[in-house]
């Protein structure tokens, strides 16, 4: 799979943020955290921040106009002088905006676009674009954390998107939190209780696997099975699958069901390894991992294809940044991950 990566982020650069799915960003109780992560990029990451005219239209307006969310996306990637576009947060609904995509302007105008979670949608239109964009931190979670960002996601945040050179080994975060405290602004000087993390899991595998990154949500990937967006199975071909769970928390027959799916397109059975999210709140962590073990290694006999679990990616805190296509390595004797290439040009 050979993506075109985007332009290095620099000091001084103009991005723009978007509204892709739950317009909550721009609703009248949500509009203060929208502003920390906002002033976050500005001060934290020297970017100048605009908005598209959506944005801030709110979750009622956006959601009724989806045409008006690929619009706002159509108008950042055509314009020269936005070098990023940063997801305020995902959602659920993001695949109406499917008939309103223009694939050219976004093969022709390559730069960054993050985000997450329902975010998956739009990684997968860049991915048909042939752009490599990035799973990782939104405007509102990440970018607007109680009392100042997680020194990990802000790292790989700098490492990804700032930096040309190879990303390297992404070492597992000491610590993981999913505490909910409601998005009130009387919450925003209330940090959220941290726990101590274990390290990657390895369930099975030997050696050392490479291959191209693709993946996202569970749940997401589903909602686009059989769509446009979905690609042929030799786009899956040498791949490391990634994939996490949302807050959720699919039961584990779902994840079961959906992983032999993958099984039966003949998708998995074309991967060189598999990278597993932290489960929100560690809530069906043993589980996740018995089902993932019963469809790879039981039912579908691929005893020997890597599986990294308790990964630092998706719906926890804090996070790592994952550029689509890049090529990755899971190294099962040290438990290690790494990305051997930089992520932007």
């Amino acid at each position: 799979m050979q993506l075109k990566k985007p332009t290095k982020l620099r000091a001084g650069d103009k991005v723009a943020t978007i509204s892709l799915s739950w317009g909550g960003a721009g609703d009248e109780d949500i509009l203060w955290r929208y502003k920390v992560g906002k002033k976050r990029l500005e001060e934290e990451f020297n970017l100048e921040v605009i908005e598209m005219p959506h944005t801030l239209s709110g979750t009622e307006y956006l959601y009724k106009h989806p045409e008006k969310r690929a619009e706002d996306l159509m108008m950042a990637f055509k314009d020269p002088s936005i070098k990023a576009i940063f997801s305020c947060i995902g959602g659920n609904e993001s695949i109406r905006m499917l008939p309103y995509i223009d694939y050219e302007v976004i093969k022709n105008n390559p730069k960054i676009l993050i985000g997450y979670s329902d975010t998956t949608i739009t990684n997968f239109i860049c991915l048909k674009a042939g752009i490599s964009s990035f799973s990782g931190p939104s405007i509102l979670a990440e970018f607007a954390e109680n009392v100042e960002m997680f020194d990990y996601t802000k790292h790989w945040v700098n490492k990804t998107l700032f930096d040309n050179t190879t990303i390297g080994n992404i070492p597992f975060s000491e610590i993981w939190t999913s505490e909910y405290l409601p998005w009130v602004e009387s919450n925003k000087f209330t940090k959220r209780s941290v726990q101590s993390n274990t390290s990657y899991e390895l369930l099975q595998g030997q050696g050392k696997v490479q291959g191209h990154l693709i993946g996202g949500c569970i749940e997401v990937l589903e909602m686009m099975k059989g769509t446009e967006l979905w690609p042929n199975l030799e786009e899956f071909e040498n791949c490391i699958l990634f994939f996490e769970t949302s807050e959720d928390k699919p039961e584990p027959s779902y994840v079961e069901c959906w992983l032999r799916n993958y099984g039966t397109l003949g998708i998995l059975q074309k991967a060189k390894g598999i990278i597993f999210g932290k489960p929100y709140d560690n809530l069906y962590y043993e589980e996740y991992k018995n089902v993932l073990l019963k469809v790879v290694r039981d039912e579908l006999k691929l005893k020997c294809l890597p599986i990294l679990y308790n990964m630092n990616f998706g719906h926890t805190a804090p996070m790592f940044t994952i550029p689509y296509g890049a090529m990755a390595e899971i190294d099962c004797e040290s438990q290690k991950f790494n990305i051997l290439e930089a992520g932007v040009i």
